[in-house]
């Protein structure tokens, strides 16, 4: 079982495939189930960060690679995104989004 941050890092499917067409060598194991949950535990936080360090200008591709990964945490846990997105949807009906950019400052 390869532990995350150990040696390397959970790369998108394609990736090898680019390093190779480069003229690189990868080297890649494929994870078992416990190994790719802890991984994109992992990639979540990696690129969260990437994302809050980001300028407007890339802002819009990190997003896209946050949701890459929720995605992909959504399906090893047996959730479709359909299901994500109706529990994002009622909880937003019953507290609300952050569009009223509210910030309590105390209970």
């Amino acid at each position: 079982m390869i532990e995350p941050g150990s040696r390397g890092k959970l790369v998108r499917d394609r990736i090898p495939d680019i390093i190779r067409a480069a003229g690189g060598h990868p080297h890649t194991e494929l994870l078992d189930d416990e190994s790719y949950a802890r991984s994109l535990d992992e990639k979540l936080k990696e690129e969260v960060q990437e994302l809050l360090d980001a300028d407007t200008g890339h802002l819009l591709e990190e997003m896209g690679d946050v949701l890459e990964v929720l995605h992909a945490m959504a399906s090893i846990n047996g959730l479709s995104w359909e299901a994500v997105e109706a529990a994002r949807h009622k909880k937003a009906e019953e507290r609300g989004g952050f569009q009223g950019r509210i910030f309590l400052l105390e209970a």
